[in-house]
């Protein structure tokens, strides 16, 4: 399936200003876009709207089993892209059918019962603690010192982890996503804390989510759970965290929502809302695999060939987006969360819109005055083609005291 001009899926662009790059691979290329991942492998990027939404929702033609794939020959044993991929990992990412529904039943309904004024409270608690180590100091960094730190210890709580386990996690996670040396090691850490949890609730069940998990009847083995768990804590981190900082970057760079800083919250919906269709975290996801030759977007994809998910060029397709406009208020017809029955759930949903809202308002709160503390056109992003966040967003304000 490789094509002569097929596009590199790397590259400053994807750091720069990833919104051109899409256009111009839409205008070179059309919905459906040949591209390389590491080490010149091939693949399909989904830019379309209405091609994403048919991918997505036909998991019969377009499936997430993983072990389709043709290029399985061709990967080598340390390919770094093999933990994005996954090669039979027992998770729910890679399972599909009645097995795959019976799975995200028992993740939802485990999220779902989700106390949400307690979610709350955890999240209110969680960020004001962060804001008291840095708001003494009239200056901060709120990516390291604040966005990257917040979600993973909300999570952790309502699984079930004590608190003087939330910073080893927070450490560790951060760790695996920034996919250096550490990351092994990351991983290896978070693995062995899930393991351990669900060994202690199997023991002594609690009002939490691996507990309500242990307690589904489907017959899930404790591997499973911890592989899910694993990809509930990934999948629920580093998106929120993103949606944070780049929502505050918005909202510290646009006019228009400059009545947030002042006391308001209206505007933190919108920004919120906006970020997620302009500036979406999660940019490109793999994938699925064609389980027939078939045709997408006027290109011949053929059986095992891997086609990847482009949200954000799909939120940005001008077929559907026929003004150009920003989107704000209610509108919720992006891909940020996905579509079909490999969609993010919709109780996760919830929870990662809880966390980042109130991580959101808790820094308008407690530091009235925030002001950006660079130039805003020398923020710089992560050279991530899947995942779109800050590498860190200096801001000063007034010194205050902590609570």
């Amino acid at each position: 399936m490789t094509t002569p001009d097929a596009v590199p899926l790397d590259g400053p662009g994807f750091r720069t200003d990833p919104a051109r790059l899409y256009r111009e691979m839409r205008r070179d290329h059309g919905a459906v876009v040949p591209v390389l991942l590491h080490g010149g492998i091939p693949a399909w990027l989904v830019l379309g709207y209405r091609e994403l939404h048919q991918v997505t929702g036909d998991p019969v033609l377009f499936s997430r089993d993983s072990d389709l794939w043709n290029q399985w020959e061709n990967i080598p044993a340390d390919w770094p892209l093999r933990p994005m991929i996954g090669h039979r990992q027992p998770s729910i990412l890679y399972t599909v059918g009645e097995r795959h529904r019976q799975r995200a039943a028992m993740i939802g309904n485990a999220l779902e019962a989700v106390d949400p004024f307690e979610l709350r409270r955890h999240a209110e608690r969680f960020a004001d603690e962060l804001i008291d180590a840095l708001c003494a100091a009239g200056e901060a960094d709120l990516i390291a010192q604040y966005s990257m730190l917040l979600p993973v210890r909300v999570l952790a709580r309502l699984y079930g982890f004590p608190d003087e386990d939330g910073p080893g996690l927070v450490t560790a996670l951060n760790d695996m996503i920034d996919g250096r040396e550490r990351a092994l090691a990351g991983q290896s850490h978070l693995a062995g804390s899930m393991e351990r949890l669900i060994a202690e609730r199997r023991k002594e069940p609690a009002d939490d989510v691996v507990s309500r998990m242990l307690a589904d009847g489907s017959g899930f083995t404790d591997e499973e759970i911890a592989q899910d768990l694993m990809v509930m804590t990934a999948a629920g981190h580093q998106p929120t965290a993103d949606w944070i900082g780049n929502s505050l970057r918005l909202m510290l760079t646009d006019d228009r929502f400059a009545a947030s800083l002042f006391g308001g919250r209206h505007s933190v919906a919108e920004a919120m809302n906006e970020v997620l269709w302009e500036d979406t975290p999660t940019q490109n996801v793999a994938g699925r695999w064609a389980t027939r030759d078939t045709r997408l977007g006027g290109r011949s994809v053929r059986a095992g060939d891997m086609v990847l998910l482009g949200l954000q060029g799909a939120n940005s397709d001008p077929q559907v987006r026929t003004d150009a406009s920003a989107l704000t208020g209610g509108n919720s017809a992006h891909f940020s969360f996905g579509h079909g029955e490999h969609s993010c759930p919709f109780p996760a949903q919830e929870i990662a819109e809880v966390i980042a809202r109130t991580g959101i308002e808790v820094v308008l709160d407690r530091l009235p005055d925030i002001d950006l503390a660079v130039p805003a056109e020398s923020l710089a992003r992560r050279p991530s083609p899947w995942l779109r966040g800050l590498n860190r967003l200096p801001v000063r304000f007034t010194p205050v005291l902590a609570r």
